[in-house]
C-alpha cells in the first residue's frame, strides 16, 4: 500500500501521496512509500525526472541484492528483512528500496516489510526528522525482526543435535536451506552498511553512522551464526547418514545371522526329506523326534555361540 508523510517543526502527518510530494523543499522532510505493485505508485516514480535516472532504476528493479551508493548528495540503497506474507514471495527475505537526499525520501517495496509498521510508527511519534533517520531506523527494525529469527535457528539445530534420531533429515535439510537463502542477503547487507555509514552525504549525522555501524556489526554476527550453522547442519547431516547405515547394518547382520542358523537345519531337513529307500531312522518310532529335537538343539548351540561372539548386539 503507497503512503506519504511528512515531518515539519516537530510535527509528523500522514498525507495524501500528491499532498506530501507537492511540500518536497517546504517542510523538513517528506517520506514517500510506494508500493511497487500499484501501476499509480511506477507512473509517480517514472514522473520525478529530478531523482537520478539510476536510482529511479533501481528503485523497481526487479532483482535486487543489499547495497548502497552515494549519487551526488543522495543515496540509493537496498535492504532485505522478514515480510509480513512469506508465502508469496518467493525469496527468503523481502528487499525495501530507499531513495534519501535533503528533505526528501522514497521507498518502494514490492512486498510488505515486517518493518514497515514499527518505522511508520516512529515517524509519526516524531521520532524520525531527517532521512539520516529513517535510513538508520529501517536498518535497526530489520536487524530487530531477523535477529530472534537467526537465534532460532541456532537454538533448533542445538535440540536436534542432542536428540540425532532418526527422522530428523528432513528437519536439518530445512534449516540448512533456510541458512543458506538468509546468508545469501544477510552479508552483503553488512557490506552495504557500512559502505553507507561512511557515505559523503551531510544529511548523515555522526549519530546515523554510529548507528549504521552497529546494524552492520549485528549483521556481521548474523553472517557468523548463519555460516556456523550451515557448516553444523551438514555435519549433523552426515552424522544421520552414518546413524542410519549402523541401523542397516545391525539388521543386515541380525538377518544374516538367523539366516546362518537355520542355514544347517534346512540341510539336515532337506537331507532327511529325500526319498530314499534307506534313510536313518526312517523306521524308527522316535526318528522324527530326534530329528526335531537334535535341530533345536543345534539352533541353540549356534545361537549361543553367536550371543558369546556378541554377533547379535546391536
Amino acid at each position: 500500500m503507497t503512503r506519504a508523510f511528512i515531518f515539519n517543526q516537530g510535527t509528523a502527518t500522514e498525507l495524501a501521496l500528491d499532498n506530501a510530494a507537492s511540500r518536497f523543499g517546504k517542510c523538513d522532510l517528506v517520506w514517500i512509500h510506494l508500493d511497487g505493485r500499484e501501476d499509480r505508485a511506477r507512473a509517480w516514480l517514472e514522473a520525478q525526472k529530478d531523482i537520478p535516472d539510476i536510482a529511479r532504476a533501481a528503485l523497481v528493479a526487479a532483482e535486487t541484492r543489499p547495497r548502497s551508493d552515494a549519487i551526488g548528495q543522495g543515496a540509493i540503497t537496498n535492504l532485505r528483512g522478514l515480510g509480513k506474507t512469506p508465502e508469496d514471495d518467493p525469496d527468503a527475505l523481502t528487499s525495501v528500496r530507499i531513495w534519501t537526499e535533503p528533505g526528501r525520501a522514497v521507498s518502494v517495496a514490492m512486498r510488505t516489510s515486517q518493518a514497515l509498521e514499527p518505522v511508520v510508527a516512529n515517524f509519526l511519534a516524531g521520532r524520525i526528522s531527517d532521512p539520516g533517520d529513517l535510513l538508520t531506523d529501517w536498518a535497526g527494525r530489520i536487524t530487530d525482526g531477523l535477529d530472534p529469527f537467526v537465534a532460532a535457528l541456532g537454538d533448533t539445530l542445538d535440540d536436534l543435535e542432542v536428540k540425532l534420531e532418526m527422522g530428523m533429515r528432513q528437519q536439518v535439510s530445512r534449516i540448512r536451506a533456510d541458512a543458506i537463502s538468509y546468508r545469501r542477503f544477510v552479508a552483503p547487507q553488512r557490506i552495504a552498511l557500512d559502505r553507507l555509514a561512511t557515505a559523503p552525504c551531510a544529511w548523515l549525522s555522526d549519530d546515523d553512522r554510529l548507528h549504521l555501524r552497529e546494524a552492520a556489526d549485528r549483521f556481521a554476527r548474523m553472517a557468523e551464526e548463519l555460516e556456523a550453522v550451515r557448516e553444523r547442519s551438514a555435519i549433523v547431516h552426515e552424522e544421520l547418514t552414518d546413524l542410519r547405515a549402523e541401523h542397516m547394518d545391525a539388521r543386515a547382520l541380525l538377518v544374516s545371522v538367523i539366516a546362518l542358523i537355520f542355514l544347517p537345519l534346512t540341510f539336515v531337513t532337506g537331507l532327511f526329506g529325500m526319498n530314499f529307500d534307506y534313510l536313518p531312522f526312517r523306521e524308527a518310532h522316535s526318528g522324527f523326534m530326534g530329528v526335531v529335537w537334535g535341530s533345536v538343539a543345534l539352533a541353540v548351540t549356534l545361537t549361543a555361540i553367536f550371543v558369546r561372539r556378541h554377533w547379535l548386539e546391536r
